[in-house]
């Protein structure tokens, strides 16, 4: 019973936090307007604006005919979509329809493929926000760290169960009529030296008294009874 009431509560902690992320993920999504919020600087092309390991917060929300030059977007590089590019707007090549030029801060020259020609249809979304080297921790969480992480988790809700259905193990009633506690003992011993309720102990001694009066004179009529006889 208790290995089945441990898994289950191992479980239940499981799933909370898995619901909770889930739940935020989504706000995330919902707030910025893009399946991923977030993304990791993974070039030197927009140094020194944006560091290898930056992580970037995406606003997919900003419409792409407002995107302006000098603007910071990310986007899916034209040639085959198969990578995401982190660069800056270096001009509108079109306006209808719209086709913008992008290129990176470090880079000597826009690369055609890759930074042009960008249209809607490869846009994601403005950088809105910037975190310093943060994307270092994705680097951590990458096999086999990440699974050592995902057992330490684990292990610490097995510890917090254990400790749990321990704690209530401990947490015993006590009948303080079966206590061996000499202090008990002792008030028990003295129930039979607590003094006499006078309101209940008079009564008692008057009909004693009366018992006795009415003896006596039943012996007395018993005598002059004796008395009489004899005189006949």
């Amino acid at each position: 019973m208790t290995k089945k009431s441990i898994s289950k509560g191992i479980i239940k902690d499981i799933v909370i936090v898995a619901v909770g992320v889930l739940v935020i993920w989504i706000g995330l999504q919902i707030a910025f307007g893009t399946q991923n919020p977030f993304y990791v600087v993974a070039s030197g092309s927009m140094i020194p604006v944006l560091e290898v390991y930056d992580v970037l917060i995406v606003q997919g929300h900003e419409p792409f005919e407002e995107i302006e030059v000098g603007d910071i977007i990310v986007f899916n590089r034209p040639s085959d979509h198969n990578r995401v590019i982190v660069h800056r707007v270096a001009s509108i090549l079109d306006d209808d329809p719209r086709t913008i030029r992008t290129k990176g801060d470090a880079n000597p020259a826009s690369i055609p493929g890759t930074d042009f020609p960008i249209t809607e249809k490869e846009y994601i979304g403005k950088v809105a926000y910037t975190l310093p080297q943060v994307g270092y921790i994705t680097q951590l969480l990458k096999p086999p760290i990440n699974y050592v992480i995902i057992a330490i988790v684990i292990g610490i809700m097995v510890v917090k169960q254990m400790t749990k259905r321990k704690k209530e193990k401990e947490t015993t009633f006590t009948d303080t009529a079966n206590t061996d506690d000499s202090n008990t003992i002792e008030e028990l011993s003295d129930i039979d030296k607590i003094e006499e309720d006078s309101e209940y102990s008079e009564p008692v001694e008057k009909s004693k008294e009366i018992e006795e009066k009415e003896e006596s004179t039943e012996i007395k009529s018993d005598t002059s009874n004796e008395s009489e006889e004899k005189k006949d």
